[in-house]
């Protein structure tokens, strides 16, 4: 159980790599703990002030802070007792491998909440629909009476949790391959993976090694914890065979023994020795067949950690999605616009396509990750009436899609809004589902659904 390995932090030096809310969170965390923090980022103190300046009001003896923004420094990385990493923050950089020579612990966020945490941890991971299956799983729980809370990788570290948890608490846990690649004893009582497609091969040297950084969600469970795998991909229905703990499966093609799966019209929830219908596919309320997936998932998940079978309609009823992952914007003259910011990679893209008949008008384009653009060819002929183009990846994917659409390309998203404005119909769709990471022109992919939004917004009120 986490909680377990409580740390007495006075007088330890702890550098924190990556100012962002999980280094920031970690921060506070240390500092209240009594430790000497060495918060390093490769930004500027000028652009991080607003998130550091109030650390510096923490740093209360024996607590101790120290700053090293715009750029990193190799002896503190050498020097040092704990290392504690942001999920944005490659464990590839040299400075890590000085760290290693050394023998300090380079811990993830997640782990040194973990060591800390009360109650019980689900774990959530995969290629794609993450975020909206962890805030689903939360709100099962919920409905169901149970304290149950959304964290990790969807924007609230779950180190920020730790000093208030409880032993009733149960954290629906959003984690990326760069958390797990930090994790030491983490270990949910359920984990999951839902999918896996090629993503992040900007920073992996293959498919592989992302899939093998994904699996390391199960490799501290013990038998009497689950893992919530995905049947209809062969990739992850695989490692059923290899887990330690009990393999639960979902399912939209397939009836397994013990999972949720879809009978009909029907979503069945089947422990092994007897089964039971949950709800109706028409309960649902959210877009697209890899949204039913999620739904299947966060059931299995929310029914493992001991929510009521009787309580899920209702909330699945209620559940209308989470920003920026497929989220309706608005209706203007009879064209509909969606912003699936989220969509950061191929694959997630074509599951936001999928969700529609056709004429589409698509912005797509940011920062490449390393993925195969061409493989989008045959969605966006069939979709696609329209594609917008802007980023640093624009002439990579005008290359790879030439000849499937009509091709565009926009200076910056408020123009290829605009330009989607000038060309769509009524019964058309506007759809932000970008296939690349933000960072060349944003912040994050929060970033750019709001600017998105903001732009939609702004063609209705300029009428």
């Amino acid at each position: 159980m986490p909680g377990g390995h409580e740390q007495t932090y006075r007088g330890k030096t702890i550098l924190v790599v990556g100012a962002a809310r999980s280094g920031i969170a970690a921060t506070r965390f240390l500092l209240a703990h009594g430790a000497h923090v060495i918060l390093t980022d490769s930004k500027s103190e000028e652009s991080l002030a607003a998130l550091v300046d109030p650390l510096r009001r923490l740093a209360t003896p024996p607590a101790e802070l120290a700053l090293e923004l715009g750029g990193h420094r190799m002896e503190s990385f050498r020097g040092c007792d704990t290392i504690v990493v942001s999920p944005g923050v490659p464990l590839s950089l040299p400075y890590f491998e000085e760290s290693r020579r050394h023998g300090i612990p380079i811990l993830a966020e997640v782990e040194l909440a973990y060591r800390h945490l009360k109650g019980k941890i689900l774990g959530i991971t995969g290629s794609n629909g993450k975020t909206t299956t962890t805030v689903l799983v939360a709100e099962l729980l919920r409905g169901s009476g149970l304290k149950g809370h959304a964290a990790g990788n969807i924007g609230v570290p779950l180190i920020g949790l730790a000093e208030q948890s409880g032993v009733e608490d149960i954290y629906s846990t959003e984690l990326s391959s760069f958390q797990l690649e930090g994790i030491r004893d983490f270990r949910p009582a359920v984990g999951a993976i839902l999918n896996l497609t090629p993503d992040h091969l900007d920073r992996y040297t293959g498919f592989e090694a992302y899939i093998a950084s994904k699996e390391r969600i199960f490799m501290n469970q013990q038998p009497e914890d689950f893992a919530v795998l995905n049947a209809d991909d062969p990739r992850t229905a695989g490692m059923a065979a290899r887990v330690r703990s009990k393999p639960v499966l979902f399912s939209r093609r397939t009836q397994p023994e013990r999972g949720v799966f879809l009978r009909d019209d029907r979503l069945i929830f089947r422990d092994g020795e007897s089964e039971r219908e949950l709800f109706e596919t028409g309960d649902i309320q959210l877009k697209g067949s890899h949204n039913l997936e999620n739904v299947l998932a966060a059931c299995a998940i929310a029914l493992l950690a001991g929510a009521n079978p009787n309580s899920l309609k209702q909330v699945i009823r209620d559940f209308h999605g989470v920003e920026h992952r497929l989220e309706w914007v608005a209706d203007i003259d009879g064209v509909q616009y969606f912003n699936d910011s989220k969509a950061t990679n191929v694959d997630s893209t074509i599951k936001s396509l999928e969700a529609f008949p056709g004429n589409v008008l698509l912005i797509a384009g940011g920062r490449d990750k390393g993925g195969d653009f061409a493989v989008l060819r045959p969605f966006v002929s069939k979709y696609v009436k329209e594609l917008i183009l802007l980023g640093e990846a624009s002439g990579k994917i005008r290359e790879a899609l030439a000849g499937t659409t009509e091709i565009r390309e926009a200076e910056s998203l408020v123009e290829a809004v605009r330009i989607c404005r000038r060309h769509a119909q009524p019964g058309d769709v506007v759809l932000l589902a970008p296939a690349c990471a933000s960072f060349d022109m944003f912040h994050d992919y929060e970033h750019r659904g709001r600017v998105y939004k903001n732009a939609v917004r702004a063609l209705i009120a300029n009428g």
